[in-house]
């Protein structure tokens, strides 16, 4: 029913000028070509490069025909999206592509800054998302999958397709005779998400036809939960100090100690321990009550220590630099 398509571009309401997140795949296509329509002149689109596979040139060559032919101008990023030691290719990619639609916002002025940015990932992307979270024991920020709308360096992102199956995308797209590219690795067995997508999903239908839906309400419903947490954190921050004190912090209960320590490590020093990370360092904090306890846990990609009356960590990579 590619009526559920054209109801969430109805929908949408981003602030314009508006640029698209265009790899040539069905999703994007559809997305771009949709909001062309909508708000003529107001729409840019941004491609990314990432040189991964053969196949790259053809999706860019895609999209600067389609461009051409919607009358919205084109930015093609070429970036570096090889992984580093520890880190997933989908995580380099990731990376590399909101570093490169940030470059192209900040670099857009005049009558074309970019006030938002649209993501074409739908119904089944989030409930792949969601599965993958599911498959790693995740807490209530993987629970939130993929938000809807966010922040991010003063540009408002958005995924206005969260509540549209994939097939229905592909439906308006053929519907409107309009081609697209398909991304070979998609069909690649070895990625986890792959095999959910081909596996995994058909039977979840069988069982459960309305999971899309159901499971895009889970997800808002952890964004929500997410959300309260991170106020929570910020106010237990606020009384114990940044860096944590440890007397202010063995004075919450242990569920606040590990939501105000993760928030801390999350957001001040961009690394996030793993549950048996965080489980000892409570441990560690509940022992602590002379002064010669010593701590030096390993937390992500660095340590914590304690210094003092604090806590404190430091990047190890960046010490051995």
């Amino acid at each position: 029913m590619a009526q559920r398509f054209e109801a969430a571009i109805e929908c949408f309401a981003p602030t314009l000028p508006l640029a698209i997140g265009l790899s040539g795949g069905a999703d994007s296509t559809a997305l771009a070509v949709a909001c062309a329509r909508r708000w003529p002149g107001q729409i840019q689109a941004i491609h990314v490069h990432h040189g991964l596979q053969p196949a790259a040139d053809g999706f860019a060559r895609h999209c600067e025909a389609l461009c051409s032919t919607l009358g919205v101008a084109l930015t093609v990023c070429r970036v570096n999206a090889t992984a580093a030691p520890g880190q997933s290719p989908e995580d380099a990619a990731r990376k590399a592509r909101y570093e490169a639609f940030d470059t192209v916002a900040l670099a857009a002025n005049g009558s074309f800054a970019i006030k938002s940015i649209a993501l074409a990932q739908h119904a089944d992307d989030q409930a792949e998302t969601l599965l993958l979270a599911l498959s790693r024991g995740a807490g209530v920020a993987g629970l939130a999958a993929m938000p809807a709308r966010w922040e991010r360096g003063g540009v408002a992102w958005h995924r206005p397709l969260l509540q549209v199956p994939g097939a229905d995308v592909r439906r308006w797209l053929l519907e409107q005779g309009i081609a697209w590219v398909e991304d070979p690795t998609n069909s690649d067995t070895r990625f986890t998400r792959n095999r959910i997508r081909a596996q995994l999903l058909p039977a979840v239908e069988a069982v459960f036809p309305a999971f899309r839906d159901t499971f895009a309400r889970t997800a808002a419903n952890a964004w929500q939960a997410a959300g309260l947490l991170g106020e929570i954190a910020q106010e237990d921050l606020a009384r114990v100090g940044v860096p944590p004190a440890l007397a202010q912090l063995q004075q919450l209960s242990r569920a606040r100690q590990a939501n105000a320590l993760r928030h801390w490590l999350r957001h001040h020093h961009q690394t996030t321990p793993s549950a048996a990370q965080l489980a000892e360092m409570l441990d560690q904090i509940a022992a602590c009550t002379t002064r010669g306890h010593g701590i030096r846990l390993k937390m992500g990609r660095g340590f914590v220590v304690r210094s003092g009356l604090h806590l404190d960590w430091y990047d190890a990579g960046a010490m051995s630099a």
